[in-house]
């Protein structure tokens, strides 16, 4: 059988041995009171433990409050932001609008003027082709109608005299259309506009023509010159009125202009 092996010096105790002595030391040091003592540096250890995660969690739970007010001031910040973006967009629409109402407002004013400028314009020179005038500006009539006399191959004179020197400008008394401008016998030059009333009137013994058969003419427009041609004993201007283009359709010159408003 193998040798017994005694425990030496050198020899350390085995484990098994060790476990029941540790647990009788424990239960030694519990009997007499020191286990408790040594127990309360760990429950005070526990405390402190405790404290420290404590503070560390009201810590946590400031600096989160604080984070929360911060995220919601910035939030409120970006909204404000956002309100005021906003309310410039309307404005500058609510402008933009507004110019452009200004600006259709000012086109249809415009618009308007014009149309009232051309009214009036069409109705003044409606007028204006509608007016008689004198003859031979400044003038009077020197021979009346129906005057009678041998100078006159009728025995009476068909139109009236306006007192007019050589050259003087001979105009048309209105508007209308001219029917012959030349060599006419005893009248010389003479001129026949067709008025636009369907009137006829003569201009004779003109000493030149300053218009051509089928021309219009206007009120005051200049068709000749006054002079002394054909049956003529003087320089003046003979007018006739007439009902057609041709001799012996005559009627009073005088009550004709007047009719128109010329002063004769």
């Amino acid at each position: 059988m193998p040798p017994t092996r005694t425990t030496g010096k050198h020899r350390r105790p085995s484990r098994r041995g060790i476990r029941p002595a540790r647990v009788a030391g424990m239960a030694t040091l519990a009997t007499s009171g020191v286990a408790a003592t040594l127990a309360s540096p760990a429950f005070a250890a526990d405390d402190s433990v405790r404290g420290a995660a404590d503070t560390g969690l009201r810590q946590a739970v400031v600096l989160d409050d604080t984070l929360g007010e911060r995220i919601g001031d910035q939030a409120e910040a970006q909204q404000s932001a956002a309100d005021v973006a906003a309310a410039m967009e309307r404005a500058e629409a609510a402008a933009k609008r507004e110019a452009a109402e200004a600006k259709r407002i000012a086109e249809a004013r415009a618009k308007e003027e014009r149309a009232a400028k051309e009214r009036a314009a069409r109705e003044a020179e409606r007028k204006r082709l509608n007016t008689f005038v004198m003859p031979v500006d400044g003038s009077f009539v020197s021979t009346q109608y129906h005057a009678s006399g041998a100078a006159w191959s009728s025995g009476t004179h068909t139109g009236i005299d306006f007192k007019a020197a050589e050259g003087t400008p001979v105009k048309s008394v209105g508007s209308g259309t001219v029917v012959e401008a030349g060599w006419d016998g005893s009248y010389g030059n003479s001129v026949v506009i067709r008025m636009n009333d369907g009137m006829y009137t003569q201009y004779g013994h003109l000493s030149a023509l300053n218009v051509t058969a089928g021309q219009t003419v206007t009120p005051g427009q200049q068709i000749g010159l006054a002079g002394n041609t054909g049956n003529s004993f003087g320089a003046h201007l003979h007018f006739e009125a007439r009902t057609t283009a041709e001799y012996g359709s005559d009627i009073d010159p005088v009550a004709y202009l007047r009719s128109h408003g010329v002063s004769v």
